[in-house]
C-alpha cells in the first residue's frame, strides 16, 4: 500500500519532466531553426548583378552571312525560394557582327584639310526574361536558365567621333523580332561575404528565328549622295560563349560595412 502512492508520484515526476524535455527540446529546435533563418537572411543576397564578355558563332543559315559576333551582357537575377535555388533573371546584351569604316573629306567649305570618318556597325541587341536554376549551392555553382524576350537586328552609320550628337547617325534597318534563349554555365566563387563575387562562364542558345539584316557591302553608295540597300532574310540563331563576373548585393537590413 505504501508503495502506491510513490508510484504515482513518480509519474507524475516523470511526466512533468518528459513535458519538460519536450519544451526544452522543442524550444532548442526553434532556437536552432530561427538561428538558420536568420543565417540564411544574411548570407543569402537579395540578387546578383552580372556582367559578361560575348563571342558568339553564327549557326545554321547564318554562317553563310558571318562568322562570329563580339559584344557584352548584362542581367540581373533575384532568387524566388529562400535558399536561392530558383531566380528570376532579366538580362540583356549588344553584339556587333559587322563594321565598315570610310576616310572622306569635306568638299565645302573646308575641302580635304579636314578629314572624318563615317563609321557602319551591324547589331544585334537583345533582351529577355525568364527562370534560372541553381543545381548545387556553394563555392561552385552549376546553373541552367531559359528567357523569353525580343532581339533586334539592325545596322547604323555614324559620323565622326559623336561630337555632333544624334543628329550624324543613321540607323538604315532594324528588324524587331520575338526571340528565346536557353543554355546554363557555372559560378566560381572568388570572394564571400555579404556582397559575394563569382567568375561566371555560360554558353547559351539564341532563337531568334527569321529575321531580316544587313552585313558588310550591303549598303551601297551612288555619285549622286543616295544609297540602296540589300537586305538578307534568313534564320538568324546564334551560341554565345560568356566570360564575365557576378556580384551578389545583400538584403535590405544587411548592407553592414566589413
Amino acid at each position: 500500500r505504501s508503495l502506491a502512492p510513490t508510484n504515482s508520484l513518480g509519474e507524475k515526476i516523470m511526466r512533468r519532466r518528459a513535458v519538460l524535455g519536450m519544451m526544452l527540446v522543442v524550444g532548442l529546435f526553434s532556437t536552432a531553426v530561427e538561428a538558420s533563418a536568420q543565417r540564411r537572411i544574411h548570407t543569402q543576397p537579395a540578387g546578383h548583378f552580372d556582367f559578361s564578355f560575348l563571342v558568339a558563332d553564327a549557326k545554321g543559315e547564318l554562317g553563310y552571312f558571318f562568322d562570329q559576333a563580339f559584344g557584352a551582357q548584362i542581367g540581373f537575377a533575384f532568387p524566388i525560394d529562400e535558399d536561392g535555388y530558383v531566380r528570376l533573371k532579366v538580362d540583356g546584351g549588344l553584339l556587333v557582327y559587322g563594321l565598315e569604316r570610310q576616310r572622306f573629306c569635306h568638299a565645302l567649305p573646308f575641302g580635304c584639310r579636314i578629314n572624318e570618318d563615317l563609321t557602319t556597325t551591324n547589331n544585334i541587341a537583345f533582351a529577355g526574361m525568364g527562370p534560372e536554376i541553381v543545381l548545387a549551392r556553394g563555392a561552385v555553382e552549376p546553373y541552367a536558365f531559359a528567357t523569353m524576350g525580343l532581339s533586334t537586328f539592325f545596322t547604323s552609320s555614324s559620323f565622326g567621333d559623336d561630337e555632333y550628337g544624334d543628329s550624324f547617325s543613321t540607323t538604315h534597318l532594324a528588324d524587331v523580332i520575338f526571340a528565346w534563349r536557353a543554355g546554363g554555365g557555372l559560378r566560381v566563387r572568388i570572394a564571400n561575404g555579404h556582397k559575394p563575387v563569382s567568375l561566371d562562364f555560360g554558353v547559351e542558345r539564341h532563337e531568334n528565328g527569321v529575321t531580316e539584316f544587313l552585313t558588310k557591302g550591303d549598303i551601297v553608295d551612288h555619285p549622286d549622295g543616295s544609297i540602296s540597300l540589300f537586305p538578307n532574310v534568313s534564320e538568324a540563331n546564334l551560341l554565345t560563349f560568356r566570360f564575365g563576373i557576378s556580384i551578389g548585393f545583400p538584403q535590405q537590413g544587411d548592407r553592414r560595412k566589413k
